[in-house]
């Protein structure tokens, strides 16, 4: 499977940024001070609704289930503190239509343990994320190094920072970047 994309690009002085997707959609996220798109921790409930709903959507419609309107409420509950990681996310389908219980109650189920990736993302606490950074300064070349590694396998005494400041590293780097 493709690897997913995503990129923000710094817009204006305040902290908007324009976000684009590998699959070239765009959205705009920002801070309670600008107020001009979504706060980056809200795309975390949105992309679990949007995830599960299409799962139990297309379930339910090849069982044939008389559907007449669909909605998921997704609510996530961050820590106090810093970094707010989100200790839960409750997420409720409203299901409106005289379909069978057992078929709505087996397509959540399907979803959530077969289907979902963003669900199984969240609940698995298995998942890896690198920091790294890559300087282009005029007239010098680029520096690229790995800051930190984040993951619940992890001893804190494994994340280390690395520095390389040669163009082959800042060009692999570069190419990975999302669009």
């Amino acid at each position: 499977m493709a690897p997913k994309t995503a990129s923000v690009t710094l817009d204006g002085d305040g902290l908007r940024f324009a976000g684009r997707v590998g699959s070239g959609h765009a959205i705009v996220l920002d801070n309670s001070e600008g107020n001009m798109g979504m706060r980056p921790a809200e795309l975390v409930p949105l992309a679990l609704a949007g995830c599960t709903a299409m799962d139990v959507v297309t379930i339910l419609r090849k069982k044939r289930q008389p559907m007449t309107g669909y909605e998921v409420r997704a609510t996530g509950v961050q820590r106090d503190g810093q970094p707010a990681a989100f200790t839960h996310v409750d997420v409720l389908h409203v299901v409106d239509g005289d379909v069978d219980t057992d078929a709505v109650r087996r397509a959540i189920e399907l979803s959530a343990t077969k289907y979902c990736a963003v669900g199984a993302t969240l609940a698995s606490g298995a998942v890896e994320v690198r920091h790294a950074y890559l300087i282009r300064r005029p007239g010098r070349p680029d520096e690229t190094a790995e800051v930190l590694v984040e993951g619940p396998y992890l001893e804190p005494a494994t994340a280390t920072t690395t520095a390389t400041a040669t163009t082959a590293t800042a060009t692999a780097a570069a190419s990975a970047t999302p669009a």
